[in-house]
């Protein structure tokens, strides 16, 4: 046990942000806190850090296990070099190579080597040596490669990096640090998708405990095995599954609770019409009276409140487009030295949705920005067809928001005269309701923001829609409420999300951008993936290759046996976890067999048939809990078999 959760509780402004929170953290877990936004979950994160204090219950941990939490804001004013803030890190490597110093001046210093002198310097080389002294740089060369900067990248100062290359440098210090606990607060924010594909494979190999808060289903799906949820209301739940599992025991635990709400529902209404039926008679006095103080005794089954409003995203059908809707040929485009594109080429049809993938840096949003016509070429050409009509959404789209607006004068700002009517009922659909459109833009939260600046955009539809990370802010609901209205859209879609589910949902073509060359993969990201790794190994079948320059069969072949390893492990867990809950649920029908086994058990006949209706209850899911085991067994014989395959 590497964390002790018990009981804490916290409230803030007379609002109960959680109560009843009690978990552990082991090694390998990998817990993913859910819930919506302002639901509580960076204020847990801080309180299992210790940063803040809770209001009730405690969090305890065994001497000498370091829990840390990754921050969200970092001082930008930093002068060292990115290389050497992030060797900071390694304190103990630090502290142990100024020993090494210590006693080379000594040494030099007396200009002798006395015994002790020399034993001192044995000792201190081999303390240095013994906590990968040697390998200090090459290790922050690595981590700092798979955060995407280059050489000369390390050698600038800090203070030269804007907010999302900060939090990359404070990401590449807590994994440095080599703490038992990580604590992640949307790691993956300000990754692009190659960094986000090594912090991936990183964090495989980690071999203490996680807890992580993230909108990025994708990495909630490959890397949970247990399930933290805030529902918003107060309420904790702890789900012992992935997170696949969790989505389904969370709906089947609310199924079951209606069930058992509604048949607690039909034995009060017959024992309250028992009451008022047989009160006045003697012959039934005392039966009514009983019925009456068991009512008084009974604790109302409680059913959990629906799933938090969603966003209803209808986008009205557009006017339909020419056939072909954008043509860009031999484009260039430069800031000042550095040269973004030189002579790149793409063209878009009628219903097309196309996703730009690439590093951070590699002229994505840039892209966009020209195909809008928010942004001139240096040469080439821009053609739009006909009938296309364009809206773009930037990334920080919500910024332009006027702060001392409301919302709803927000959202007329971007309105036509025949708007009017439907500016209430618009952003009713986005979760803006009853005062809440009297805010003033400048309180409202960064999701809330996100779905304003959505709600303009969408007021009225153009048939061409450009879309610069449009589900940055938003939570998981959110995103698939976006997901689902573009995919019923009938124009065309072009755009750059972080969020690979979303891609997947979406796009029907994706063009990786690298270097200023657009390439183009048919598909959506985990077909351009697949496509991508084919096609490298094929062109360079043995060769080795730089970091980040390719996927070679052979690197293709280690990053398919971890994962392997990574899903046997899982597998593996998932088994033991499923062989002590049949365990449990055996113990209780031996339990329940025993009881019906009594003398005493046919004295009352609806004691009898509960107990009877309970054991058949279990027979039926030890029997479903056997169906999953042999399921999880026939896929830990396949991955052995895919080992010895390689073998």
């Amino acid at each position: 046990m590497l964390l002790q959760v018990d009981d804490i509780g916290r409230q803030i402004g007379g609002r109960t942000l959680y109560q009843g929170v009690q978990f552990q953290v082991r090694s390998r877990d990998r817990i993913g806190l859910v819930g919506p936004n302002g639901a509580g979950k960076s204020t847990l994160l801080r309180g299992l850090a210790e940063l803040e204090s809770q209001d009730s219950g405690h969090v305890s941990k065994p001497r000498g296990v370091r829990v840390a939490l990754l921050r969200q804001e970092m001082d930008p004013g930093v002068e060292r070099p990115v290389h050497a803030e992030v060797s900071s890190a390694l304190r103990e490597i630090a502290e142990a190579e100024a020993e090494v110093h210590e006693v080379e001046s000594e040494i030099a210093r007396r200009g002798t080597v006395s015994a002790e002198l020399a034993d001192r310097y044995d000792q201190a080389q081999a303390h240095f040596r013994t906590l990968g002294g040697f390998e200090r740089d090459a290790r922050v060369a690595e981590v700092l490669a798979g955060l995407g900067f280059d050489d000369e990248a390390r050698k600038q100062p800090v203070r030269s990096f804007s907010g999302g290359w900060l939090m990359r440098i404070e990401l590449a210090k807590l994994l440095l640090s080599g703490p038992d606990v990580l604590l992640l607060d949307e790691p993956t924010n300000h990754l692009d998708l190659p960094a986000i594909e090594w912090f991936e494979e990183t964090l495989a190999e980690f071999r203490g405990g996680i807890i992580i808060v993230s909108h990025d289903r994708s990495f909630l799906r490959r890397h949970v095995n247990r399930v933290a949820e805030l529902d918003g209301h107060g309420r904790f739940t702890f789900y012992d599954v992935d997170y696949d599992r969790y989505l389904e025991s969370r709906e089947q635990r609310r199924t079951l609770q209606q069930a058992k709400q509604q048949r607690q529902n039909r034995k009060i209404a017959h024992m309250e019409k028992f009451v008022e039926r047989f009160g006045a008679k003697a012959t039934k006095a005392r039966q009514a009276q009983s019925r009456k103080k068991a009512l008084e005794r009974m604790k109302p089954v409680a059913v959990e409140p629906e799933k938090n409003r969603r966003m209803k995203i209808r986008i009205p059908e557009p006017v339909r487009s020419g056939d072909r809707v954008l043509t860009l040929e031999e484009i260039h485009k430069s800031y000042g030295e550095q040269k973004v594109y030189r002579g790149a080429s793409l063209s878009l049809k009628r219903g097309d949705r196309v996703a730009l993938a690439g590093p951070n840096g590699a002229g994505k949003s840039t892209l966009l920005r020209v195909a809008a016509g928010l942004l001139d070429i240096d040469s080439g050409s821009r053609e739009l067809g006909h009938n296309v009509e364009v809206a773009f959404f930037g990334q920080h789209q919500w910024q332009e928001l006027a702060p001392r607006r409301t919302v709803l004068e927000e959202l007329e700002a971007g309105a036509q005269l025949d708007d009017g009517s439907r500016l209430r009922s618009h952003l009713g659909a986005f979760l803006f309701s009853g005062d809440d459109i009297e805010k003033r833009v400048s309180v409202l939260s960064g999701g809330e923001k996100a779905r304003l600046a959505l709600a303009k955009m969408l007021l009225r539809p153009r048939n061409f829609l450009i879309l610069d990370e449009p589900t940055n802010h938003l939570d998981i609901e959110s995103r698939e409420v976006l997901e689902e209205a573009l995919s019923g859209f009938a124009g065309t879609v072009f755009f750059v999300s972080h969020d690979r589910t979303f891609i997947n949902a979406l796009a029907t073509r994706v063009i990786d951008v690298n270097e200023g060359i657009l390439e183009a993969f048919t598909g959506n990201y985990d077909d351009f993936v697949r496509q991508k790794s084919n096609r490298n190994a094929a062109v360079n079948p043995d060769s080795p290759t730089e970091a980040g320059s390719g996927a070679p069969r052979k690197q293709v072949r280690r990053h398919e046996d971890r994962l392997r390893r990574k899903n046997r492990e899982r597998t593996l867990r998932r088994i033991e976890r499923l062989e002590a809950t049949i365990l449990e649920h055996e113990e209780l029908r031996e339990s329940l067999t025993w009881k019906l086994g009594a003398p005493d058990a046919y004295r009352d006949p609806e004691r009898l048939r509960s107990l009877e209706q309970e054991r058949t209850a279990t027979e039926e899911k030890i029997a479903s809990l056997y169906t999953d085991w042999e399921r999880l067994a026939d896929e830990l014989e396949q991955f052995s078999e895919g080992e010895d395959a390689e073998a």
